[in-house]
C-alpha cells in the first residue's frame, strides 16, 4: 500500500508575527492594569516603610531629607512627613483601584521631584515608574477596581 503525503504550507514569518501579535492583543487590559498597579504600588509602599517606625516618621528619615535629599522650598521634617504619607496612601489607593488616575498623578509628581532634585542619574528607574503611572493616568485602572465599580453604578 502506498502512502499519499499531503503537503501543507508552512506559515510564513509574517503570519507567525501576526499570530503572536494577535495573542498579545488578547490579553485583557484589566490584567495589564492590575499588574501595573500592584508593581508600582509596591515600589512606593516599600519606600514609605523605610521612613516610618509604626505610625511615626523616623529621625533618620528626617535626617535623610535634611542631608541627602535637600529639597528646595520645604522644611526637611515637613517633606519627610508628606513623603511618608504619600508613599502609604497612594499605593493603597492604587491597589484597590480607587481614585487611580489622581493617585497615579500624585506619584508621578513625586517621581518628578525625586528625578529632578534628588537622584537625577536614576532616570532609567524613574522613567519606568513614570511610564507605569502615565499608563494608569491615561487608561485608568481597568475593570478590576473600585473606580470601575463606581463607574458602573453611576454612569
Amino acid at each position: 500500500m502506498s502512502q499519499t503525503l499531503i503537503a501543507t504550507p508552512r506559515p510564513t514569518s509574517t503570519a507567525l508575527v501576526k499570530r503572536a501579535i494577535s495573542l498579545m492583543e488578547a490579553i485583557p487590559y484589566w490584567v495589564v492594569a492590575l499588574i501595573t498597579r500592584i508593581a508600582i504600588a509596591g515600589v512606593f509602599w516599600q519606600s514609605g516603610q523605610t521612613k516610618v517606625d509604626g505610625f511615626h516618621v523616623t529621625e533618620s528619615a528626617i535626617e535623610l531629607f535634611r542631608s541627602e535629599y535637600r529639597l528646595p522650598l520645604i522644611d526637611p521634617a515637613v517633606a519627610a512627613h508628606l513623603a511618608a504619607l504619600a508613599e502609604h496612601l497612594f499605593p493603597v489607593l492604587l491597589l484597590i483601584g480607587l481614585a487611580t488616575r489622581f493617585s497615579a498623578l500624585a506619584l508621578l509628581g513625586m517621581t518628578l521631584v525625586i528625578q529632578i532634585f534628588v537622584y537625577p542619574d536614576a532616570w532609567p528607574t524613574h522613567g519606568t515608574w513614570a511610564a507605569c503611572l502615565l499608563m494608569l493616568m491615561t487608561r485608568g485602572p481597568g475593570l478590576v477596581s473600585l473606580d470601575a465599580l463606581i463607574a458602573r453604578r453611576h454612569p
